[in-house]
């Protein structure tokens, strides 16, 4: 089964993968800039993302929707296990929102275009003034009534198992008196880890959990403290037991 999943991915998936994603690519980036960015900027990608875990035929279980208010503007904060949490994320929460991102992942052919067209939030660590640059566009991103999704980790996981946060996001959520939604990923380690990108994809099932939203109990150190530990928590929950645990990356 394995080398026929092989043959699956090398003459059909791959093929098929070119093609929409210039397609949706294009109409990611043409849309944005011609019409509605937040509409633009978020369902071409979607689809993308959706269509890619379908046609590799990757199960996918979702849990904890109904925690979500479709109202309700959060910070979603989740682990970093692989490249496959764009997908599962994109394609998957069903909620309009932007990402924030590594800089570097602007210079991929297509997707780097579509993404600085859909006004995607690139997080720069060049310099304290590019720092406050990105989290000056994230917080107008939220007061425009959107969501963010972001990897507090900063850096992907080398063993399934998740490092230390980082304060920013939940900085952001602290100032504007937003929700943080934990998301856990499971599978996306499993399915092609960092040690291995471009490499085959490894067939695996993919599970995302959509914890309840943790609301601020107030404002300054404390608070941000609170929303950093209890979704740090939240989303080490729900980790599979293999990777079940803190250990140190290196790469944070």
């Amino acid at each position: 089964m394995k080398y026929l999943y092989r043959l699956y991915e090398l003459f059909i998936f791959i093929p098929i993968f070119l093609v929409y994603t210039i397609v949706l690519g294009s109409a990611c980036a043409i849309g944005s800039v011609l019409g509605n960015g937040h509409f633009w900027g978020y369902y071409p990608g979607h689809l993308w993302s959706w269509l890619t875990v379908r046609l590799l035929l990757l199960p996918v279980k979702v849990e904890g929707r109904e925690h979500l208010d479709p109202k309700q503007s959060y910070v979603f904060v989740a682990n970093h296990q692989g490249a496959f949490d764009i997908f599962l994320i994109y394609g998957f929460l069903n909620r309009n929102f932007k990402w924030m991102m590594k800089r570097e992942l602007g210079a991929i052919p297509i997707v780097g275009v579509a993404c600085r067209c859909s006004h995607q939030i690139f997080v720069d660590k060049r310099g304290p003034s590019k720092i406050r640059k990105t989290y000056e566009q994230a917080r107008e991103i939220l007061k425009e009534g959107m969501s963010v999704v972001v990897f507090p980790e900063g850096a992907r996981t080398f063993t399934g198992h998740m490092g230390f946060f980082r304060r920013g996001p939940f900085m952001l959520a602290d100032e504007l008196q937003l929700p943080v939604c934990p998301l856990t990923i499971n599978g996306s380690f499993d399915i092609m880890p960092r040690m291995k990108d471009w490499h085959w994809v490894n067939w695996h099932p993919l599970k995302l959990t959509i914890h309840e939203p943790i609301k601020p109990i107030g404002k300054g150190r404390d608070n941000i403290d609170y929303l950093k530990d209890e979704s740090y928590k939240a989303v080490m929950s729900s980790l599979a037991p293999e990777y079940q645990g803190y250990v140190r990356n290196d790469d944070q």
